[in-house]
């Protein structure tokens, strides 16, 4: 194996690679221009990926997410206190809204999501628990990035996926800083165009009880 692929760097570029078909699958080109790694470099980490079950192919022959993070991500979301402390929180904020809700906290330069609780409508959000998603996208990745308005809420709408609305708010640590973001979620025809409006104040409740029950 060559020295660009050694050591703790191999792992850098293999989570890069991951990171990189978490939107949508990749083919191996858009994995080389995306990652900017040697063609040969790509093709042997996306290789070994998929042999642990990290990346699989879809039926176009892309590299897409393998099913091992749906277990591992439930699992490692199981074995963190949060969750579980949140989630009666999370299904009160469901019966509430009517709405799909989740609990996602920072992973590096991404968002994971540690719990998800699914409304009971059949047209609804769903969003695996365990699913890594972009910070820049989307209300719950603005509020762990630190975008709260005087509104201690914040909306988007059809901005990570198209015909989707979302509102999320913080759960805050004691020293203030942001632990977490809760976020309703659902079909723009349900929820609107202005989901805070409607959600927002439930929203900031429920994120203020999760936080109380950590202190």
């Amino acid at each position: 194996m060559d020295a660009t692929v050694r050591g703790a760097g191999t792992l850098d570029k293999a989570m890069a690679l991951a990171a990189l078909v978490t939107e949508q699958p990749r083919s191996l080109s858009e994995l080389v221009d995306g990652s900017g790694l040697p063609r040969a470099t790509t093709h042997r980490l996306a290789l070994a990926l998929e042999a642990h079950g990290l990346l699989r192919r879809d039926r176009d022959g892309r590299f897409a997410l393998g099913l091992r993070w749906i277990t591992t991500g439930q699992r490692a979301a199981a074995a963190f206190p949060l969750a579980d402390i949140a989630r009666p929180h999370l299904e009160a904020l469901r019966d509430v809204t009517g709405e799909s809700v989740q609990l996602y906290v920072r992973e590096g330069a991404q968002r994971r999501c540690v719990v998800a609780v699914d409304s009971s409508h059949e047209l609804r959000t769903i969003v695996p628990t365990g699913a890594l998603l972009p910070m820049e996208k989307g209300s719950a990745g603005l509020v762990l990035a630190g975008g709260t308005g005087r509104s201690g809420w914040v909306e988007t709408v059809g901005e990570r996926q198209e015909g989707v609305a979302s509102v999320s708010a913080p759960v805050p640590g004691p020293d203030g800083a942001v632990l977490a973001a809760v976020s309703v979620s659902g079909p723009i025809d349900r929820i609107g165009r202005a989901p805070g409006r409607r959600h927002g104040a439930a929203v900031v409740e429920h994120a203020e009880k999760i936080a109380a029950a950590l202190s």
